[in-house]
């Protein structure tokens, strides 16, 4: 109850001149209360003596008395106002924060500023004008500093008006005055057509800082694969320099190992023609010795009988012609570096070779057989990555993609733009066909096989590689047959590549192609005759793990 007694005599405590909580109230004869200062200043400047309220006339000053009563309460009222400030724990202003201008001790964090009043409030001076209904009427913002800046400093009234016309803030007075002609409308209209338009403003902001975000990100993606593609680039330059390298130092190593077998050989044999010569000599020495002996010998009889035998000389070689020749290195340097070259050549050719396929075995796809296509004799895996002729027809409904008359069958997979790669193993066949092919291609009578017809691909055929350049098989000269072939379409560049998966060699090329529509891995496994080429032929998975890791055999 006491209470709300309190909560209702709240705007009874407001003194109307100040329109705040009474200091030292008096009561005039007329019944209203001030505080005694604001009475006696009013009365001070205003005469004749009138009431502010009820606009009462005195014929002289009146006597004024204090008001024990509202005395009382107004003190009642201001401790009640000081609870509720220290309860509610109000935080005081900091740096930067705008300041209560009423409160008299430490400065409370103002919750308000009025633009009437051009006075800062914290939450315990901010009651009057939640609560008295003279001040509800006045503007009340969020707190700012330097208030009177809100004034106009020519005739000291607040900006309440805007000039279009001279894009400015303007108070009535200047409406009337400076202004009278121009575009001047309330300045609430004005704040609401420019926060329509901050809206569309910090939209477009937002808009640009969202595009510059997206710009970042691409120029971090854009350092992301210059990284990458730096880093791949180093590693290929350093593999292939160590590469050459290595092979440089392999063939030092072989032409020092030619000179020394040349020298050893030379070595050899001079120190067998000094071992006969030493032999010779040794002979030669002994009939010397026993010439010399018997020279000393003073008895005919035995000098006679001796000397036949040791007139003649020990058998011995003929020496004059006989030569030991140091081998000619004249023009080795030269031809060293012939060899050198031509051996660069090789394993450049080899490391170009082998970069190129791991660069290509990035543009591995995951092919699929399509059994739609695949002519009734062939057995395709239920993973649809093996295909061998199971040389018995199969009762299959008829379609217009199936291969009729050649043992065929298509990759799901196609390419019609970009690069695309798969790789197949032909391990254990005798016979076979690989490549891809113009997704039109006939396919129900007999298969002529050439780019003309939309066909680019190789095969094996009597122990003999070949490719269809034209429609006649054309053999290729490979030392070797692969066993694992991998196959590579350049769509935009128009080329079509084969190589030799575990050689790291290229089998051939088609250039120049023409390609139309959708290309198709093409297998054709051949027939199985009796057991013979029965193995299948098997899409593999790439091996993406170390595409870097190029290897170029060594040579013994």
């Amino acid at each position: 109850m006491a209470a709300a007694s309190s909560s209702l005599s709240e705007d009874q405590f407001l003194c109307s001149i100040c329109l705040d909580v009474f200091t030292d109230p008096v009561t005039t004869p007329c019944g209203h209360n001030f505080c005694k200062n604001c009475i006696t200043t009013h009365w001070n400047i205003n005469v004749p003596y009138q009431c502010p309220n009820c606009k009462n006339i005195f014929d002289t000053r009146p006597e004024l008395q204090v008001n024990t009563f509202v005395s009382e309460m107004v003190s009642h009222f201001r401790q009640s106002a000081q609870q509720r400030a220290s309860s509610s724990e109000q935080q005081a202003a900091e740096p930067g924060d705008v300041p209560c201008d009423v409160c008299t001790g430490p400065k409370v964090k103002a919750l308000k500023s009025c633009l009437v009043c051009l006075v800062s409030y914290c939450e315990t001076h901010l009651e009057p004008h939640l609560t008295a209904s003279g001040l509800k009427r006045h503007q009340l913002i969020d707190p700012v500093e330097n208030l009177e800046g809100r004034m106009c400093m020519k005739h000291d009234k607040p900006l309440e008006l805007f000039c279009n016309t001279d894009q400015m803030c303007v108070c009535m007075l200047c409406s009337v005055l400076d202004h009278k002609s121009h575009d001047v409308v309330p300045l609430k209209e004005e704040y609401e057509r420019n926060l329509a338009k901050l809206g569309k403003t910090e939209a477009g902001v937002q808009q640009m800082i969202e595009e510059r975000r997206l710009k970042i990100q691409e120029f971090k993606h854009s350092i992301n694969i210059s990284r990458e593609n730096a880093d791949r680039e180093i590693a290929i330059k350093n593999h292939v320099f160590t590469e050459l390298k290595e092979a440089i130092e392999r063939h030092q190593v072989k032409l020092i190992k030619m000179a020394e077998e040349k020298h050893r050989m030379t070595e050899k044999q001079a120190e067998g023609f000094i071992k006969e010569l030493e032999q010779e000599i040794s002979e030669l020495e002994k009939r010397s010795d026993e010439l010399e002996q018997l020279s000393r010998s003073e008895d005919h009889l035995n000098l006679v009988q001796k000397f036949p035998s040791l007139d003649a000389a020990p058998p011995t070689k003929n020496w004059i012609e006989v030569k030991v020749c140091p081998p000619s290195y004249e023009g080795t340097v030269g031809t060293t570096v012939d060899q050198l070259v031509e051996m660069l050549k090789n394993e450049m050719k080899k490391l170009l070779t082998n970069i190129e396929l791991k660069t290509v075995q990035q543009s591995a796809v995951d092919v699929t057989l399509d059994p739609d296509t695949a002519h009734p004799r062939l057995i395709l895996s239920e993973d649809g990555k093996q295909v061998h002729d199971g040389a018995v027809w199969k009762d299959l409904p008829e379609s217009p993609k199936r291969f009729s008359l050649g043992l065929c069958v298509l990759g799901k997979q196609f390419v019609s733009s970009g690069r695309f790669y798969f790789e197949v193993q032909v391990k254990g066949k005798t016979k076979w066909g690989l490549g891809v092919v113009r997704e039109s291609v006939n396919r129900k009578g007999p298969i002529t096989a050439s780019p003309q017809n939309g066909y680019w691909t190789i095969g094996l055929m009597n122990e003999i590689i070949y490719h269809t350049v034209t429609e006649s098989l054309v053999p290729l000269s490979l030392k070797s047959k692969p066993e694992k072939v991998g196959v590579f379409v350049d769509y935009d560049e128009g080329l079509v590549s084969f190589y030799d998966v575990d050689a790291a060699a290229l089998i051939y090329t088609f250039t120049g192609c023409s390609f139309t529509g959708k290309l198709h891995p093409f297998f054709f496994p051949c027939a199985n005759q009796d057991g013979e080429n029965s193995a299948p032929l098997i899409i593999c998975p790439v091996n993406l793990l170390n595409l870097m890791t190029c290897h170029v055999p060594q040579k013994d």
